[in-house]
Order: structure tokens, then C-alpha cells, then sequence
């Protein structure tokens, strides 16, 4: 799993879908494989087998997952610009969490067979403090940094408060709104909230790297592929590679002709209905999606 990166994932998507993708449901989407579940990982008789497998829990880290779920956020609200960042948000997820040893069912319930590159170990048996300093000694760690650095590169200007300004309130007018209205948050602290998950995510990586450097954890660094070797593996298949190649196939194929079917058959009625964020002049913030007397 993947500790602090979803949480610099959310700026690096923002920057690249900009107004047509609501910075809060890409978070809700980015949280959402976990956010019903990770509490009874650790408690699991085998966590990684519950966290990601079947039977298990493993379905809420499949494309098909996020696919409904973003398919119910358009029926019920209507809004584009949530039902398409969830979608993004969810499928970022899924498809960062493959890099650990138990992998992702990504095609789940057309495959069941767990797509991984194996880039460190999956550590949930060893249990939360466990898992986190086993993580941050290998390279699990290297990529939440990895996705910090991505941000700081190519999606820096995400961070601006122009850009926050001009785009993601813009692209979510209601939800800021009512954030600006109910709970009397000005600009300034609409913005801090934004910035909230960049420091959050920052925050937790070099708290637990630090963890893991301290002698309560016990944990010696491996940035060896596949790390580090005094936690035990969690593969969750003892299939060979052709057998992975031809399984995942079958799955991405079939997957791809249901989601197809669905949107042939009720999900482009959904879209048809639904709504884009209200048009906003560019550099217009608050003061043009509610007024200036609100601001």
C-alpha cells in the first residue's frame, strides 16, 4: 500500500484535468479504496490477503469499484465535475497500490489475479507500525517522495493560489461555496484547506521516516527491488508470469466491453443529464461564484 502518496497524487491529477474535475471528490476518489476498510486491515488473520484479495475487501481496489461508485455520484448529484474526479481519483489509487507485493485486482470480477510489479512488500501482517516502518525502509518510501518531487516539478503551479483561485473553485463552486458561507471561511482559509492535504501528506512521510529510522523500529533501510528482505512477502498469486499476462488480458478485455455495455445502456443517459460547473471568468475567484458581498 501506499502510505503518503494519494495524498500528492490529488495536485499532480488536478493540474492535468484542471475545471473539468473537482479537486475534492479526486480526494474522496484518491481515499476511497481505504476509507471503509483500512481500519480492519491490521485486525484481518491475514491482512493482505483481506485487504487486497477475494474473498476480502481486495474489489474496492478494482477499476469497477471506482466505476459505480463515480456512476452513483453523477445520479445523485448530477455534477460532471465529481463523478469524473472521483473516477480519476479512485483509478490513481488503484493503479499506485499495484507497485506493492500484494498487488491490485484491477479487473475484478472479470479477473481475480492480483497485477503487481512487486516493488517493495506489501507489510500489513507486521501491523501498523510495522507495516509503516517497513514501508519507509524500502522503497515504498522512495515513492511517496517520487510523488512529492512530480508535484514540486510538473504540477507546481497546482499549488498557486492563482490557480486555486481560477480553477478549482471554479470547477466546484457549490462545495466551496457552502464551505464559504456555512462555516464563514474566508478565501485565505479555503486555500489553506486546499494546501491542507500537500502539508498533511508532507507531513506523515517524513514523520514516519523518521519512525522507521528510530530504535524502537528496529528497521535497517533496503532499497533493494522487492524490499526489505526481513519482512516476509504477501503475494497473493503463485501464478507465473504468462499466466498473470494471459489472465489480466482476458480480464482488461472483458472489463472493457462492460463498461461499454453500461454506457450504452444507461451510463451516457447519466452523463447527458448531468451538469458542468457554471462558467466563471478567469481571475474572478469568490467574488464571482457568490457575490461580493460574500466574500
Amino acid at each position: 500500500m501506499s502510505w503518503a502518496a494519494h495524498e500528492f497524487e490529488n495536485y499532480f491529477i488536478q493540474r492535468h484535468v484542471g475545471v473539468k474535475a473537482s479537486f475534492l471528490a479526486i480526494v474522496l476518489g484518491t481515499q476511497l479504496p481505504d476509507l471503509f476498510t483500512k481500519s480492519f486491515v491490521y485486525a484481518a488473520d491475514d491482512p493482505a490477503a483481506f485487504h487486497r484479495g477475494w474473498p476480502g475487501v481486495g474489489f474496492t481496489h478494482s477499476l469497477i469499484f471506482g466505476f459505480f461508485f463515480a456512476l452513483l455520484t453523477l445520479a445523485a448529484t448530477r455534477s460532471r465535475s465529481w463523478a469524473v474526479g472521483i473516477l480519476i481519483g479512485h483509478w490513481a489509487h488503484v493503479l499506485t497500490d499495484f507497485a506493492d507485493s500484494a498487488g491490485t485486482m484491477v479487473f475484478f470480477p472479470f479477473s481475480t489475479e492480483p497485477v503487481t510489479v512487486n516493488m517493495w512488500k506489501h507489510a500489513a501482517a507486521e501491523g501498523a507500525y510495522g507495516d509503516a516502518a517497513a514501508y519507509y525502509s524500502s522503497f515504498g518510501g522512495v515513492w511517496d517522495l517520487f510523488w512529492f518531487v512530480t508535484v514540486l516539478v510538473f504540477a507546481r503551479q497546482a499549488l498557486t493560489p492563482s490557480y486555486f483561485r481560477n480553477v478549482v473553485i471554479p470547477a466546484d463552486p457549490k462545495v466551496w461555496g457552502w464551505l464559504h458561507r456555512c462555516l464563514r471561511i474566508s478565501e485565505t482559509g479555503l486555500l489553506l484547506l486546499y494546501w491542507g492535504f500537500m502539508f498533511y501528506g508532507f507531513g506523515r512521510m517524513v514523520a514516519w521516516f523518521i519512525y522507521a529510522r528510530s530504535s524502537e523500529a528496529d528497521a535497517t533501510l533496503d532499497l533493494s527491488w522487492g524490499g526489505p528482505s526481513w519482512v516476509v512477502g504477501n503475494d497473493l498469486s503463485d501464478a507465473g508470469l504468462s499466466e498473470v499476462l494471459i489472465r489480466t488480458g482476458i480480464g482488461g478485455v472483458l472489463f472493457s466491453l462492460f463498461v461499454l455495455l453500461c454506457w450504452k445502456l444507461f451510463a451516457r443517459r447519466l452523463w447527458l443529464r448531468g451538469e458542468d460547473p457554471p462558467h466563471v471568468e478567469r481571475g474572478s475567484g469568490l467574488s464571482a461564484v457568490f457575490g461580493r458581498d460574500h466574500v
